[in-house]
Order: structure tokens, then C-alpha cells, then sequence
């Protein structure tokens, strides 16, 4: 395997406390929360905006510029570089964080394809590249096209999949974690009516493209419906087939029809658990369910850190692992006086500990240590 550890590290190496999670919540505390700046940037209601929509780019470009100003008063972003893993997300969030600074751009759009050959498509403003050993090039690419990289360049940087558990690389231990925190919050709901390979058929059945219709890509969703199937609510051949035929559009169709029923839950326990994530969806809540994100978290957490004296194979199959190529981009970049922030699409539930948590010494997802990996 061509990759090296390049020793312990953490995300806050690199970018401080200039992150934010889904929440839009910096995790620095001087900049302002997307509450904070609704009446400002003129935010209608009170829905949380998600990322590739305009709003999001709004205020996480408010976010740039107050960040900026809080080491550099007289520098104003000009200029922005983007390093993502998906065209689509990151792609879409990009361009439109452009349309809402009023700035040029470029986006580094980085995966690990070992069995292709080096590659790299330039799509517009999008440099695709299948190595993120690519991520210099890249760079070396925008200073020849003019693109100034400076104390007037934002550089925003993708958490999930990018900084961290580099799509191609490391993703799958960022999957695993999340989806031992779905098995284990069914598990505790169900007691022993639990059922792994029954669980395991459920989620993995819905956790395709084919199902997005039904689950719209939410963890949250496929969590309940989970569970709701394993509490025998409903059958999975029942749920797909009003699914395939229509008659079951979407989540919300779903948690109506359960909340129809809801006086069967009784013999369950779940009937509070399921007003819990009913009352969070009425509210437009994305993360509805609350208590998966926090094994979320938990389950995360356990993935970080050392892991002394195995092969890089067995670190990237065990370790969700900082991608070093972009830890050394961006120190590269902060010599130049560039701005350096992180997004996470991940929700805060499951990347910042609680209250009681914090008391006990543990820390968000990007002050925690870990291994650092990349390319030979």
C-alpha cells in the first residue's frame, strides 16, 4: 500500500477553532452562530440551511469575513480555494460561496483511485483529481492561472472525508462508526428483541441511492425506520413495496403513519422516544434523532488516536486518519497569511461532546489526536 504514517496530529493543528458543524455554530466562540446573524443576512425563519443550498453559503461567508478580521482588521478576503471530495456537495457548496463573497475561486475536488492512473480533469473552476497527492499540483495549477494566495484567500476546507477519513483512502471507517452508532442506540431502544442480521437487513437494504427518495440520504431517518422495523411495527417487504409503489413518498409519510399508531408503541417503551423525534421533525429539525448522534459521537471518538506498532493497512482500517496532503497544503497556505476554516456537514451531536462529557476531559472531533496519513 503506497502510504506512510506521518505521525499524531489533530485538526486543530491546522485550522484552530475555525470550524463549524451542521449546526452552524462556530467552535470558536468569537464568531457569531447562523442565529446570530439571521436578522443581518436577512434569513427567513428559522430552518437550519444545509449545504449545498444559498443560504448556507451566506452565512459561512459572513463567517469568513468576521474570521478574517479577527487576526487580519485591514485584509478582506479577495480570493477563495475550496478542497472538498465531492463534486456534487462540495462542488455545489463552493460556487455558491463564491456567488455570496462576490469572489473568484478554485475547488481542489480530491478521492484516492489506486487500481486508475493518475488523473486530472479541470471542470470550469473544479479541479478533479483522483490522488490527493494531487493537492500541490493544484496549487502550483491556480498560481499559474494568476489566482494570488495571500492574507486576502479564504481557504474553506471540507471536514468529513477530507481532512478527516479521505474519501478513497480512510471513508469507510467514518461509515463504520456511524453506523455502529445506529446499531448500538437500536440495540439499547429494543433491549433483547434486538436482532443484528435483522438490523443489518434493514439498514443495509435502505442505506442505497435507490432508497434516497424514501430517506432523503438522513441518517437520522434510516435510524428511526430502523428502528421502528425492529420493534415490529412494520415489515421491511411491506415498507418497500409501498415504497416502490408510491404509496410511501418519504420519511415524513413514514413517522405520520407511525404516529397514527402510535398507542402500539406502548408495549414497546418507545412511545417517549418517538415524540421526542416527532416533535424535532414538526420543528424542521434535520437531526432529529437526537439519541443516535450522541452514540454517533461516541462511536467516533473510539476511532481517533494512536494505534502503535501495526502496518498503515491496518491503521487506515481501524483509525479515521487526517489526510496529510491536505495538512501540509494547508500549512503551506497559512505561511502565505491565507485564512484557513473548516465545514463539517456532520451534526454537533455527534462531533461535540455534551456538558457532562466536556466536564469529563473529552473534546470536539477537531481537537482530537490521531494519525496522520499519506502518499508515499
Amino acid at each position: 500500500m503506497p502510504y506512510r504514517i506521518a505521525g499524531l496530529t489533530s485538526l486543530h493543528e491546522i485550522l484552530g477553532d475555525l470550524v463549524v458543524y451542521r449546526n452552524l455554530i462556530p467552535a470558536d466562540g468569537r464568531l457569531p452562530s447562523i442565529d446570530h446573524l439571521r436578522g443581518d443576512l436577512h434569513l427567513e425563519g428559522n430552518t437550519l440551511p444545509r449545504k449545498t443550498e444559498l443560504d448556507y453559503a451566506s452565512v459561512v461567508a459572513e463567517m469568513l469575513r468576521r474570521a478574517r478580521a479577527l487576526d487580519q482588521p485591514d485584509a478582506a478576503i479577495r480570493h477563495l480555494i475550496y478542497i472538498g471530495d465531492t463534486r456534487m456537495n462540495d462542488g455545489t457548496a463552493f460556487l455558491n460561496l463564491c456567488a455570496a463573497g462576490q469572489w473568484p475561486g478554485w475547488a481542489f475536488i480530491g478521492r484516492d483511485e489506486l487500481s486508475q492512473p493518475p488523473k486530472v480533469k479541470v471542470e470550469g473552476s473544479l479541479y478533479v483529481a483522483n490522488r490527493w497527492s494531487a493537492l500541490p499540483e493544484f496549487v502550483r495549477f491556480v498560481e499559474r492561472h494568476g489566482f494570488v494566495l495571500d492574507e486576502t484567500t479564504a481557504v474553506v476546507i471540507d471536514v468529513d472525508k477530507t481532512a478527516v477519513g479521505a474519501r478513497g483512502r480512510n471513508d469507510r471507517v467514518i461509515d463504520e462508526a456511524r453506523v455502529e452508532g445506529v446499531k448500538r442506540t437500536v440495540a439499547d431502544l429494543l433491549g433483547p428483541r434486538f436482532h443484528e442480521p435483522a438490523f443489518r437487513a434493514v439498514y443495509d437494504e435502505l442505506n442505497q441511492p435507490d432508497y434516497h427518495s424514501f430517506t432523503a440520504d438522513n441518517q437520522d431517518y434510516l435510524a428511526y425506520i430502523c428502528l421502528m422495523l425492529g420493534a415490529g411495527l412494520v415489515e421491511l417487504d411491506a415498507l418497500i413495496s409501498e415504497v416502490n409503489s408510491g404509496a410511501m413518498r418519504g420519511f415524513t409519510d413514514f413517522i405520520h403513519q407511525v404516529q397514527s399508531r402510535r398507542s402500539e408503541l406502548a408495549p414497546t417503551g418507545l412511545t417517549s422516544m418517538h415524540d421526542d423525534v416527532w416533535q424535532s421533525v414538526q420543528a424542521g429539525d434535520p437531526t432529529p434523532f437526537k439519541a443516535f448522534r450522541y452514540n454517533e459521537y461516541l462511536t467516533t471518538v473510539a476511532r481517533f488516536g494512536d494505534l502503535a506498532g501495526v502496518s498503515v493497512e491496518e491503521v487506515l482500517a481501524q483509525r479515521i486518519v487526517i489526510t496529510q496532503e491536505v495538512r501540509e497544503t494547508a500549512a503551506a497556505l497559512r505561511e502565505r497569511g491565507a485564512l484557513l476554516f473548516g465545514v463539517s456537514d456532520k451534526p454537533d451531536e455527534a462531533s461535540v461532546p455534551n456538558e457532562a462529557q466536556a466536564k469529563a476531559g473529552m473534546k470536539p472531533l477537531h481537537q482530537l489526536e490521531t494519525l496522520a496519513v499519506g502518499e508515499l
